[in-house]
């Protein structure tokens, strides 16, 4: 349709009149700015900085390399908020969560460097008091990782009591996530008041653990298993820490052994839930590792009742930790957070895990074939495989007649000398 006469004039006079408004008002408005950032220049208070992550330590870097300074908006006057942050990681190709360990990559690298990019970060970290849930170790995924700590925001005056969906706040979730590699992602946030701890706050953690059932023997382990739940000392199932840690006394809340729904070639899949207020270095891992043996059938289901009485056995008898690949920190339970999460990035991250889903099953296919491209075994081989594996099943040597790791108290006794020598005169 096609405007003719007056009408049409005077509707092209009306866009051209509010086009040269809007170019003045641009020429104004970068006139002010100018003169804002001049301001902000000379001013001597302390000044935004963007921390990096160095050797374990957060540092301000430029892109180059070389330390410098933003000064674009003194730290005090950035508008921020303390929040919770629910975090889903792949751990295979991690050096664990934390990044003090100076072992890269790392969970916490990668996210704080996403934060840096984002500009997200206020500060450093002292500033921005960070605290984190669970400090998983190296190949340990997790699909409800917290942390916590100050970022960002868009309100001026932020409040855990206001009605997030009516305020015009940054999406962390989407904001965070097209920063972060395809294994990282936020699942989402909460505002928590500032004497919130991602660590001392928790009031539970639940772990999964994976596993093929082949032959073991689920009852016996489900049966073994139940004895850990209570308070018990779990020193004969953990990695001790004496120079950190002193009480090695943990409660389990819930045990349960259940099948999933996968199975490959008639292989079923299956895993162990386990819940507790907090768990010791390796606990999970070490429990996984004894009740392997009871389903093996090769260690009875009362060895758990005798490593659990620390006065009957001291000392940790030595054996293989479970393999830390299938570990999943599933999820970390708080008070009165509850974790937002927008439409449009939860629609994100429905399609992002679907894809990654889909493209290890393609890698699991790969693998599958090369499977059955294998040149056949021949009967002499197989006789052959079948004798290894009695020869396996022969050997195993009992927990509780096996050499044993130095006591709580030897280790302690152990490493005060060494405190000694390090204490300054």
């Amino acid at each position: 349709m096609t405007m003719s006469g007056g009408g049409g004039r005077d509707s092209e006079s009306a866009i051209d009149n509010e086009l040269a408004y809007l170019r003045n008002r641009v020429k104004e408005l970068e006139a002010e700015n100018a003169k804002l950032l001049s301001q902000v220049s000379s001013c001597q208070c302390q000044q935004m900085e963007v921390p990096v992550l160095d050797s374990g330590n957060f540092v301000r870097r430029s892109r180059r390399g070389r330390k410098r300074v933003d000064k674009s908006i003194p730290i005090h006057l950035i508008s921020k908020r303390y929040v919770a942050l629910k975090i889903m990681y792949f751990g295979k190709r991690f050096y664990g969560f934390s990044a003090e360990a100076q072992m890269e990559p790392s969970i916490e690298s990668e996210i704080f460097k996403a934060l840096e990019r984002t500009r997200l970060l206020v500060g450093d970290i002292k500033e921005s008091n960070y605290s984190r849930c669970g400090r998983t170790d190296k190949g340990v995924s997790s699909t409800g990782q917290v942390i916590a700590l100050f970022v960002r925001s868009r309100l001026k005056t932020p409040s855990i009591v206001s009605e997030i969906n009516a305020r015009p706040e940054y999406d962390y979730v989407r904001v965070l996530n097209r920063a972060l590699p395809d294994d990282i992602r936020v699942l989402g946030w909460s505002p928590v008041p500032d004497d919130f701890h991602a660590r001392f706050s928790c009031s539970a953690r639940e772990y999964k653990y994976f596993f093929w059932r082949q032959n073991l023997n689920l009852s016996a382990m489900d049966i073994a298993g139940k004895k850990f739940i209570g308070e018990h000392d779990f020193r004969n199932f953990c990695k001790m820490d004496v120079a950190n840690v002193h009480c090695y006394t943990r409660r389990v809340t819930f045990f349960e052994v259940s099948p999933c729904q996968n199975s490959h070639e008639g292989d079923q899949l299956c895993t162990f839930t386990m819940r507790g207020s907090a768990f010791l270095w390796h606990q999970v891992r070490a429990m996984v590792a004894v009740l392997f043996m009871i389903g093996q059938g090769v260690e009875s289901v009362d060895v758990i009742d005798t490593l659990l009485d620390t006065k009957k056995t001291p000392k940790k008898p030595q054996y293989l930790l479970a393999s830390e690949i299938p570990l999943v920190l599933r999820t970390c339970e708080f008070e009165n957070v509850n974790f937002i999460c927008s439409s449009g990035a939860l629609e994100s991250l429905r399609s992002h895990f679907k894809k990654e889903s889909l493209t290890y099953q393609l890698e699991s296919v790969i693998f599958q074939e090369a499977l059955r491209n294998c040149l056949p075994i021949g009967n002499d081989e197989i006789s052959c495989n079948i004798d290894e594996k009695k020869k396996k099943a022969a050997i195993h040597v009992p927990l509780l007649s096996r050499p044993t790791e130095p006591s709580y108290e030897e280790r302690s006794a152990k490493l005060k000398p060494r405190q000694e020598e390090t204490c300054p005169v």
